[in-house]
């Protein structure tokens, strides 16, 4: 009788404990409220260090933030791609006592792995490069004590001896969206900022569910 009575008394108790508590607070909505996804982007100014000029003063302006599906490619990618971006770059390019070179363009493509960013743009403005051309341009940001890196799709790469001129030149290559070489100069002032994320998949196209149906 005396066990019976003590447990009773403990359950009792136990209930009075979950009476009082009451039901859990439900979680707040700013709790269970998702993170926004991060954006792919590149962002800074800086002076390079290139093995072909030496000592010339060459510079480059990024400003570059992926928007995905903005740019439609009718017929093949009517949302646009994964990789579409928006932004400006801009860089300039003085030789030792001469004059100097520079290019404005509206970034259209942005793609990044880790602190790596490969992104082009389309020349609006300039008094070196064609209104209308397409410049691929590479960063890495430096890790560890590491300088940053950039690479750009003129000079020493994107030639095509097959194709020449009147005068026999090598005609550059028009660069596709969001290709660059890898990034071959060095960082000597100022650096870049390099936000990584995973690109999004594209939706599905009417014409492929038809097919697989």
């Amino acid at each position: 009788m005396r066990n019976a009575a003590i447990g009773a008394t403990a359950a009792v108790a136990v209930l009075a404990g979950l009476v009082a508590a009451g039901p859990a607070p439900a979680a707040s909505a700013a709790s269970v409220e998702k993170k926004p996804a991060k954006t792919a982007s590149v962002h800074g100014q800086a002076r390079i260090s290139y093995i072909e000029s030496i000592n010339d003063d060459i510079r480059f302006t990024i400003h570059a933030e992926q928007t995905p599906f903005t740019r439609p490619v009718p017929p093949h990618a009517p949302e646009g791609l994964s990789t579409d971006a928006r932004g400006s770059l801009k860089f300039s390019h003085t030789p030792r006592g001469g004059a100097t070179g520079w290019a404005e363009a509206r970034v259209d493509c942005l793609v990044t792995s880790g602190r790596t960013a490969t992104l082009t743009a389309v020349v609006t403005e300039s008094n070196v490069e064609e209104i209308g051309a397409r410049l691929g341009i590479s960063v890495q940001q430096g890790g560890k004590g590491e300088p940053d890196r950039l690479g750009f799709s003129w000079g020493v790469v994107n030639v095509d001896p097959a194709h020449v001129d009147e005068n026999g030149q090598p005609v550059r290559p028009q660069a596709g969206t969001c290709m660059a070489p890898a990034p071959f100069t060095t960082v000597v002032k100022g650096g870049f900022k390099v936000v990584h994320a995973e690109i999004a998949k594209s939706p599905a196209r009417p014409e492929a569910a038809i097919r697989r149906g």
